[in-house]
């Protein structure tokens, strides 16, 4: 049987920093005006993509990962690997740390750390985000949260649309206002926050701080996380490679007219994040939408896609 792409219903979600933008610039139902994360590819219990059509249709990825792992080309493990997520950050973030494998297998109920990385959408003018910081050791970085020298302590690193950070765990991070965000990141929920400007919630608490899992799990000193880009061209296409790493690898695919193209990796995710085309395969063709997400499955036989547009890549 011919495999065929996989498209996902994604699940939004509300943040005290969202906004409107995952509804404006993708058309995605969201909750309300503060949505913060729509979790576009995920088979994660807090979570969970669906099926939107086709023989799987109504399923949720976990579902396919625990059933039908031919699609994934039958590589192992007990968690689907990869999560995909869109960001759309009106306010800053609060400053969090993710824990490596180690640390959240010991502290986190059978999550996994987190690395991701982020592909900037867009953000406005002299955006920023945080990343890294200036402590030399614990003893330090404990000193200058204590005194809360947040100034002293954050780096702070402007932006621009087409940039890509990769985010290793341990990294002491976040995004900062007006800025749109595709993360690719392993399959987990595991967070530690250290800052949050003080803000409260609905109930006027403010959000819990994880001061003790974050100073044991940040990276000191920091560490920039390794990019090796790497730009091909071919007719129809130009592909960008951002990252080849320990847990996944991400591109961008510029789609200008016709690219033939082929599905090498156990499986294949795919976001497509400007523009349209279609994408065809022996006698069948699928409309590819600004904001459409989808898997490229084990075995899916080479095909085109036509059009003007842009995706993000990943697999492992």
């Amino acid at each position: 049987m011919t495999q065929e792409p996989i498209f996902l219903q994604p699940v939004c979600k509300e943040k005290i920093w969202g906004g409107t933008l995952l509804r404006e610039r993708f058309g995605y139902d969201i909750p309300s005006d503060t949505t913060g994360e729509c979790w576009a590819i995920s088979a994660h219990p807090n979570g969970l993509s669906t099926v939107k059509s086709g023989p799987h249709k109504g399923k949720t990825l976990m579902e396919l990962w625990d059933r039908h792992r031919e699609l994934f080309g039958g590589i192992e493990g007990d968690r689907f690997p990869l999560l995909t997520k869109m960001l759309d950050a009106k306010q800053d973030m609060s400053i969090k740390v993710h824990p490596d494998d180690y640390d959240a297998e010991e502290h986190e109920n059978g999550e996994t750390g987190k690395s991701e990385c982020w592909y900037i959408i867009d953000c406005k003018e002299n955006a920023e985000i945080i990343y890294g910081h200036t402590a030399r050791s614990k003893a330090e970085l404990v000193t200058m949260i204590n005194s809360g020298d947040w100034e002293g302590l954050l780096r702070r690193v402007k932006i621009k649309p087409g940039d890509f950070y990769y985010v290793p765990s341990g990294t002491i991070h976040a995004i900062c206002a007006g800025t749109l965000v595709l993360e690719t990141q392993q399959n987990s929920d595991a967070a530690y926050r250290i800052y949050d400007y003080g803000r409260t919630d609905r109930n006027g608490s403010q959000r819990d701080l994880h001061l003790r899992k974050a100073i044991n799990a940040a990276t000191v000193p920091h560490v920039d996380g390794f990019i090796d880009e790497s730009t091909e061209s071919r007719k129809g296409a130009t592909i960008k490679t951002f990252v080849q790493g320990e847990y996944f690898s991400v591109y961008k695919w510029d789609i200008s007219g016709t690219a033939e193209l082929t599905q090498d990796a156990p499986f294949m995710l795919c976001s497509v994040i400007e523009g349209s085309g279609i994408l065809s395969y022996e006698e069948t063709s699928r409309k590819l939408e600004k904001g459409a997400h989808f898997i490229l499955p084990d075995q899916m036989p080479d095909f085109t896609i036509n059009g003007e547009c842009t995706l993000i890549v990943s697999h492992i």
